[in-house]
């Protein structure tokens, strides 16, 4: 009986002890909804689990008294020490984005924006789009990455409908974008005028739908080495939403004021005016307030979100899907009398985007992403008043033509990811994107056709596909060294340009018969006569003359990539990375590009970190084979030109060779400190960019048929720019009252090393006038401060961003320098200062349940403005398009709902 007894006591206690060892609980976010697929991981050890689609988890610890880390993307990690107790529920706090584990930058697992080798910023778009009042994704990052610039554009044909961005001062093209990790696809746009992107590419941020992003990761680094063509500058990563069992999204509602604080003193009669939204007059009053008198708000915009996710079967398989609703309208902003349609555009868009993973098994998983955007957009030209190119009986005041298009853009990327037996990870993809932009003009006529022209045109378009594929493999060496990551894969990428003519009326000339001209010495083009001179009416539609059959392109090529890079912790404290990349194009050959850097661990809490790279961007096809013949205005006067595309013998004739690729060397130094609720981050940077790629100024061309001047693409400048990120948070709670303040900093100088003119004038292929259009899209600084806070049922959220001088030069420099009297008087005449602003954003939130959130606030709270010009500006505003932007004040309402 006693053995058996002690047998019993023996057992009783074995089964005591597993029971105390047996934790079960659930994980929440703040707002008690429960959180899938949590990481839980006993502490100091490898035992681990992750929670249920319902948040719940069970885990067996070695000890009662173990400490337990819970780990999920986006939330702030948290560990919590048992003490014996065996059930638990855990709140995650959302937020903390400088620690969270980043995808961009680095294939080893694990490594955080504090530890890694080069500067990545994290933004929690799911978050951050509740806490302000931007419509937009360009319009989110420039407030919320540092050297991240954005701006609208205003009279600059396509450059209207999608917005030019650029990161550390560099091109729109010299930034790479990915999604999950994939790369994207660029626009089939290139910019021609503006102040900021002319002569670039780029890639459309705003075609993917803010409700869709769970975070964006902002490399601020030289990773051409690491991810091909187009990273000179850096890599945004844009990471999907793969939340299930949820319903999110908003509804909100924003209009701007249109008090615009200007001065019509210093114009003379006719040079000022109030506008309505089809660009005419509505009054002609020297009353000191160009708008206002006739309306008080403009640019309404509504936008309607939603997304919803649900979870595919038991090992956190998922299919998350977002759709996207957005009205813009137009705004109305003072100008010239030869430009009275100055503002942004408006907007009609819907987005739909996915993001699926389906597990085959363990090891194994099926992905797939992408959507479909939809714009109709719809922008201002410019005025034609009378002369040639009015036909009275059409439009008896002048008339200004509205350029609209419609932009679609198409994506979807599909793969497998799987781990073998031996630990390797594997990832096979195929990504395809394509960008269609079609151009309709309105509101406008072909002068040739006179009084029998329509008043609308199909004016043609362009678009670019690439299809990308992916063969990546890596392995993580636990031990090895303190850990060692390698990877290497491949890719084979294909891209198609394509321009389409519209019909001929948009693009063609006329004889006085209404039929088209195709034998000028036999078809005589209509004339009218003005003040006793007889001139030609010109041919094409008004505002933009259309693609015809000549500039018709259909362009391929392929490329092929090899990379291998490596990160070794050498130590606890020194890690060390490494990487190549060779890649073949078969329209300008290879390219090899190297990259090394390193961290190292000062203390528990302070790292440094350096790296130093080469780089290349191959030019894109539109740089390469994009043709035009358009109307520009300059100083109020319009002037034919020609864009020659870079393959025509015309532009060999004028001095400019093929296009090559642009050529970098990248390197940073800086440091991250993480002191409890306070983390900081500084980066030095230095790019120095050889034959950077730019659209060349305005060549005479006297011999060329019904065209006054020529433009090209050429590799025409060497650049250095230098620069300073700073990023400092702090985070804190007191007594339930949660305080936040976020600090970003961007200094940033580049220098135009050496123009490329060889024989040819400097002044005529890059002037005076191109290179300040570049320099001014590298802003000396940009110094943003946003403060929250929270409690309960409420919070509040001040941003203050200042945005530094920018000088640029108008038309006058087209002027006779004798009538300043020297080169350097002309400079000086023709400088536009913008000086230094300070925007204001304020936004208040209140939770009226537990469903459902109410933000109410302003962007431009105080209706700050860029400081007005004379009549010379490029855009025939009273104001160019700097990176502050020229809309006033933005008021808000947004309801978010969350079921």
């Amino acid at each position: 009986m006693i053995k058996n007894f002690t047998l019993f006591i023996f057992f009783a206690i074995c089964y005591s002890t597993y029971a105390q060892n047996t934790v079960t609980g659930m994980v929440i976010d703040e707002t008690g909804t429960p959180l899938s697929f949590v990481n839980v991981l006993e502490k100091d050890t490898d035992n681990g689990v992750i929670t249920s689609i319902d948040g719940d988890f069970t885990i067996e610890v070695n000890d009662a008294n173990a400490t337990l880390i819970f780990s999920y993307v986006g939330f702030t990690p948290k560990e919590v020490q048992l003490l014996g107790k065996t059930t638990l529920e855990v709140t995650l706090t959302e937020g903390e984005s400088l620690n969270e584990i980043v995808l961009v930058g680095s294939r080893g697992p694990k490594r955080t924006t504090v530890n890694t080798t080069a500067p990545v910023d994290v933004i929690d778009v799911s978050n951050a789009t509740l806490q302000v009042g931007k419509v937009e994704i360009n319009e989110l990052l420039q407030y919320a990455a540092p050297s991240f610039n954005a701006n609208k554009q205003s009279g600059s044909d396509g450059a209207d409908h999608i917005d030019p961005a650029s990161l550390r001062g560099l091109g729109p093209d010299q930034t790479l974008v990915l999604i999950n990790g994939k790369r994207r696809h660029q626009s089939s746009l290139i910019n021609l005028f503006g102040t900021r992107g002319r002569g670039n590419t780029g890639t459309d941020l705003n075609a993917i739908p803010a409700s869709s992003i769970k975070r964006i990761e902002v490399l601020r680094d030289g990773a051409a080495a690491q991810y091909g063509s187009d990273a000179i500058a850096g890599v945004i990563n844009i990471v999907l939403r793969d939340n299930v069992d949820e319903l999110t999204g908003s509804l909100s509602y924003g209009a701007y004021s249109t008090n615009a604080d200007v001065d019509t003193s210093a114009f003379q009669d006719g040079n000022y005016g109030v506008w309505n939204t089809d660009g005419f007059r509505l009054d002609t009053e020297k009353d000191g307030n160009a708008i206002g008198d006739d309306q008080s708000f403009d640019g309404g915009s509504v936008k309607l979100g939603a997304n919803y996710g649900f979870g595919i079967g038991e090992t956190g398989g998922y299919a998350n899907f977002t759709t996207e609703y957005l009205n813009k309208n137009k705004t109305l902003r003072p100008a010239f009398d030869f430009r009275k349609g100055f503002g942004e555009a408006a907007i009609e868009g819907f987005n739909f985007f996915g993001n699926v993973m389906i597990p085959v098994n363990d090891n194994t998983e099926i992905y797939a992403f992408g959507g479909r955007n939809y714009r109709d957009t719809d922008a201002y030209a410019f005025t034609r008043n009378g002369g040639n190119r009015v036909v009275a009986s059409i439009y008896p005041n002048g008339f200004t033509p509205r350029i609209t298009s419609i932009i679609t853009d198409n994506s979807v990327s599909a793969g497998v990811r799987t781990t073998t037996d031996s630990g390797w990870k594997v990832d096979v993809s195929n990504t395809y994107g394509i960008n269609l932009f079609h151009y309709y003009i309105k509101g406008t006529l072909n002068a040739s056709l006179e009084e029998a022209s329509p008043t609308d045109f199909d004016a043609g378009g362009h678009s670019l596909s690439q299809n990308t594929v992916n063969a990546d493999f890596s392995k993580y060496y636990e031990n090895i060294l303190n850990g060692m990551n390698l990877a290497f894969g491949a890719e084979y990428r294909t891209e198609n340009f394509i321009i389409f003519a519209g019909e001929p009326g948009a693009y063609g000339t006329f004889d006085e018969n209404g039929v088209l001209i195709t034998n000028p010495a036999d078809q005589t083009q209509p004339t009218i006569t003005i003040d006793g001179e007889e001139v030609t009416r010109p041919g094409g539609s008004q505002g933009f003359p259309g693609y015809g059959p000549a500039n018709e392109v259909d362009r391929s090529r392929s490329n092929l990539s090899l990379y291998a890079d490596g990160e070794f912790d050498i130590s606890e404290a020194l890690l060390l990375s490494a990487a190549a990349r060779f890649e073949n194009y078969s329209d300008f050959g290879s390219t090899l590009n190297g990259k090394i850097a390193g961290r190292f661990k000062a203390t528990d809490d302070i790292n440094i970190r350096g790296s130093l790279s080469t780089g290349f961007r191959a030019p894109s096809l539109a740089q390469i084979y994009y043709n035009l013949r358009f109307t520009n205005f300059i100083g109020g006067v319009a002037s034919d030109q020609l864009l020659s595309p870079n393959n025509s013998p015309v532009t060999a004739s004028f001095g400019i060779g093929p296009l090559q690729e642009e050529k970098s060397i990248n390197a940073g130094l800086g440091f991250t400190a993480n002191f409890s609720s306070f983390t900081a981050t500084a980066d030095l940077y230095y790019i120095d960019v050889q034959d950077r790629i730019v659209l060349t100024g305005n060549f005479p061309a006297p011999d060329l048929p019904n065209v006054d001047s020529a433009q090209f693409f050429a590799n025409g400048v060497d650049t250095e720019t230098t620069g300073l990120d700073l990023v400092f948070s702090w985070k804190e709670t007191f007594n339930e009252n949660r305080f936040s303040a976020t600090f970003l900093a961007n200094f940033n100088n580049m220098v135009i090393k050496e123009v490329q003119n060889g024989p040819l004038n400097e002044q005529t292929f890059f002037g005076e006038r191109d290179k300040a259009f570049l320099l001014a899209s590298a802003p000396e600084s940009k110094i943003v401060l946003n403060v929250t806070y929270d409690r309960d049922w409420f919070n509040a959220g001040i941003g203050i961003t200042r945005f530094s001088e920018v000088e640029l030069l108008d038309f006058q420099v087209f002027e006779d320098v004798s009538d300043y009297g020297s080169f350097q008087n002309q400079i000086t005449a023709a400088t536009d200062t913008y000086t230094s602003k300070i925007v204001t954003d304020l936004n208040l939130g209140f939770q009226l349940s537990k469903n459902l959130k109410l933000n109410v606030g302003s962007n431009n709270l105080f209706n700050v403005y860029p400081d007005q010009q004379d009549d010379w500006t490029e855009g025939g505003g009273y104001w160019d398009s700097v990176q502050m932007g020229f809309g006033g004040a933005y008021y808000y309402s947004r309801l978010n709902y969350n079921f």
